[in-house]
């Protein structure tokens, strides 16, 4: 993992820590979208009794990479993302995958993340940047994929991740 974040309040960017602690069931310990139910507040205003697959957001640092070498000024967390992961190809994970995180954590991939307009608010031109559409006209989601936490444990920057694929047929990521 390239680098952890959290917040305990609705803010766009997450600042990084030394770990974060993942809770089965519920999500970061201390980060505002931790629960059961969901807490992103568009999603809340629809239903606030919908489960929260949305628990634990991890973004590759590799779309980092490419934002930058556009001009875009993009760190860790800025982007709202709990894991920055390097060398994992998130966005082509099916779903259902799970990811072993540092010694204990386990989380379940269950979908993309769909961007929101904060993403321009935060830095004008990077919504078309982490959304826009492929040869045949569909929408391409690439600001990461959302999980839930099936085991908890700490997590830092350093650790290794394993990846777990479903047993097939594997589904391609929607978002959640």
């Amino acid at each position: 993992m390239a680098a952890v974040s959290r917040s305990g309040e609705y803010t766009f960017t997450k600042p990084n820590h030394e770990t974060i602690t993942l809770v089965a069931g519920l999500g970061v310990a201390g980060d505002v979208h931790r629960g059961v139910t969901v807490k992103h507040r568009s999603r809340v205003a629809r239903d606030p009794s919908q489960p929260n697959l949305r628990q634990v957001h991890l973004m590759h640092a590799e779309l980092h990479d490419e934002l930058n070498a556009k001009g875009f000024d993009v760190a860790a967390g800025q982007l709202g993302e709990n894991v920055t992961t390097r060398g994992v190809d998130l966005l082509g994970l099916p779903t259902g995958t799970r990811l072993r995180l540092g010694a204990h954590a386990v989380v379940e991939v269950t979908g993309l993340r769909n961007p929101c307009p904060q993403i321009e608010a935060f830095r004008p031109g990077l919504l078309k940047e982490v959304v826009g559409r492929d040869e045949r006209g569909e929408v391409v989601r690439r600001a990461g994929v959302m999980s839930v936490v099936l085991a908890g444990g700490e997590v830092r920057p350093g650790d290794g991740i394993v990846v777990e694929l479903p047993d097939g047929p594997h589904a391609p990521l929607r978002p959640v």
